[in-house]
């Protein structure tokens, strides 16, 4: 247990023990001879226990589909630090919005953690979250990776970018993502399923961009150009670009960093699209406070502090990914793999336009 804790834990025992003390004498100089059973005391015992209860440490319940070896440091961090007990569920994400909102008004839950703006915006729409004010998060994180109605704030940020065969393809052939739907690169492309999330996002913020109609042209393009089916990972897909059955694909800079870990001699790089134009894809993961939160201002000190130039390090760096706070630089790791220019659209729109990506990517036959 840390100093500064048991401070807090000894300073409570102290206004606990003083309080009844007092109460407990002034019940018996008003009740001569007053026993444990008399009114006054029993009294004096109801307003010690309230007041012992409401200057208790508060416990946080997170319910995250972000995985535990992602969070638990944090988390501990934390409790080190303020003495704040941060207890956690972990599952995909549509479980655990399906959880809050059968839970209603009983849920344990204080914060929602998840992955993909379009997940969060899902939350949202479900009722799920409260409205937060909060100068903090405001200055911490940019307009364009938070709710417009301050109901969901990022915490880090992935781009969803080209990895290419260093082999076969040199990085003045590439330029965009759309020039992946170009003819020169019929049969040569491998794609992670249009089943998740993030190409979803990818797709629905190109429609906030480019319109609907060019949009699904590019998506057609890509189809036209795959060397196979698509595959139910972005490990796979480079992994396939490794082996040379495609020679480039698309996806997030994490899955890239991990690769790269168990194999630093493969033969693959990063390449950061429309660097003259809107810039690449970037996604978050993020969180907000639940509508029934049972310790809404303990949570929201705990989503302040994860936003802050304190925590920001440790919470992109375990996970190969970037501040969400831009007064924190990225992981020397991170930072190898050079600078880009990131598309500012708003990632709301990733969940705003979901629904309209998931269609024109079925019209497009992208499975």
């Amino acid at each position: 247990m840390g100093l500064e804790m048991i401070v807090q834990i000894s300073k409570k025992v102290s206004t606990i023990a003083l309080l009844a003390a007092g109460l407990f004498g002034l019940a018996a100089c008003g009740n001569d001879g007053a026993s444990s059973s008399s009114p006054a005391v029993k009294d004096a015992a109801k307003v010690v226990e309230a007041v012992a209860a409401d200057i208790e440490t508060p416990v946080i319940t997170v319910y995250s589909s972000r995985k535990e070896h992602l969070i638990k440091p944090l988390f501990d961090r934390y409790t080190q630090k303020t003495g704040v007990e941060v207890r956690y569920i972990t599952d995909k994400a549509g479980p655990l919005m399906e959880r809050l909102k059968a839970e209603g008004e009983s849920t344990p839950a204080d914060i929602f953690m998840t992955v993909d703006a379009g997940n969060l915006w899902q939350a949202s729409q479900k009722g799920l979250f409260a409205v937060v004010d909060s100068k903090s998060l405001n200055e911490s994180v940019p307009q364009h990776l938070r709710a417009a109605n301050n109901e969901w704030f990022g915490l880090s940020v992935r781009a969803r970018t080209i990895v290419y065969s260093t082999e076969r393809v040199k990085p003045e052939q590439l330029s965009s993502y759309e020039q992946l739907a170009d003819s020169s690169w019929k049969g040569r492309l491998c794609l992670r399923t249009s089943k998740k999330v993030y190409n979803q996002s990818l797709v629905a913020t190109m429609i906030n961009t480019l319109g609907e109609e060019k949009t699904e042209s590019l998506v057609r393009g890509w189809v036209d150009n795959l060397a196979t089916e698509p595959f139910s990972n972005d490990t796979k897909a480079m992994e396939a670009v490794a082996a040379g059955q495609c020679d480039a694909t698309v996806v997030n800079t994490y899955y890239f960093g991990r690769l790269m870990k168990k194999q630093p001699e493969i033969a693959l790089a990063l390449f950061w699209p429309n660097q003259d134009g809107r810039g690449v894809h970037v996604n978050i993961s993020g969180a907000g406070i639940t509508k029934h939160a049972k310790q809404p201002k303990a949570a929201l000190a705990l989503l302040e502090w994860l936003a802050s130039a304190e925590a920001q390090g440790q919470f992109a760096e375990v996970n190969q990914e970037y501040p969400v706070n831009a007064a924190v630089t990225p992981s020397a790791e991170v930072q190898a793999w050079g600078d880009f220019k990131a598309d500012v659209v708003n990632v709301e729109s990733a969940g705003s336009l979901q629904a309209t990506a998931v269609k024109l990517m079925d019209r497009a036959d992208y499975r």
